[in-house]
């Protein structure tokens, strides 16, 4: 009998880098801020309820560190996916976004139209290929289960989704995945996968808007990275 499986997709919480708008691509050594920490806390109570059946994080420790929140409590192990790591941005990785843009045509050419990049860069259809592959051999394994979290980064959330939805991979960049936020996609043989949610968060920001926010709306989720 083949299995039926609800995959929650969440990403790490706030880290370091974050708050620098550093592009961290796949560097080692970027952990979750005091912020972060509080992020995956309240996810995992969040989410206390539900029957997860396997917890499989990208080798990363913002990742990895947020994984360990949702494993508290449950006899689960943290299974390590390299292939779920950021997506891989070459020589732009650890610099700063904002310089970047501001000094960069080859950098903002490539936040346009991700599906192109210069050499040693990862475009979105390489992403994509490699993180529906990774999700999809997890899925065969009996010991995956039924509700397993994959524990990852925006842009990869961003291409699994995009996949599931039938998008064009360019179009992806246009999705909003926050710090901590859980995308959920049904999976039944035989059917087309269905996304029940994108985004969701257990502290939504627009429950508390601001003056500021309305003035100046974010655009974080736009951009490449992380």
């Amino acid at each position: 009998m083949l299995m039926k499986h609800r995959l929650l997709l969440i990403r790490h919480g706030e880290s370091t880098w974050n708050v620098e708008h550093r592009l961290p691509g796949q560097l080692p050594g970027i952990e979750l801020t005091a912020q972060g920490r509080a992020q995956a806390q309240r996810l995992a109570a969040a989410l206390s309820g539900l029957p997860l059946s396997a917890i499989i994080s990208s080798p990363l420790e913002r990742a990895v560190e947020t994984a360990e929140f949702l494993a508290e409590g449950r006899a689960l192990t943290i299974q390590l996916e390299p292939d779920l790591m950021d997506i891989d941005l070459g020589h732009w990785s650890g610099q700063n976004r904002d310089s970047l843009f501001q000094s960069d045509p080859t950098w903002n050419a490539f936040v346009r139209n991700p599906t192109v990049a210069p050499e040693g860069v990862e475009t979105f259809p390489q992403l994509e290929q490699r993180a529906v592959t990774a999700v999809e051999r997890w899925l065969k394994k009996d010991a995956t289960g039924a509700y397993p979290a994959f524990v990852t980064h925006s842009d990869v959330i961003k291409l699994l989704l995009a996949h599931y939805l039938g998008l064009d991979a360019g179009r992806a960049r246009a999705l909003r995945i926050d710090n901590t936020s859980v995308s959920v996609v049904d999976m039944n043989a035989g059917q087309q996968p269905i996304v029940i949610t994108i985004n969701w968060n257990p502290q939504p920001g627009w429950v508390h808007l601001s003056t500021s926010t309305l003035e100046k709306p974010q655009s974080e989720g736009h951009v490449v990275g992380d």
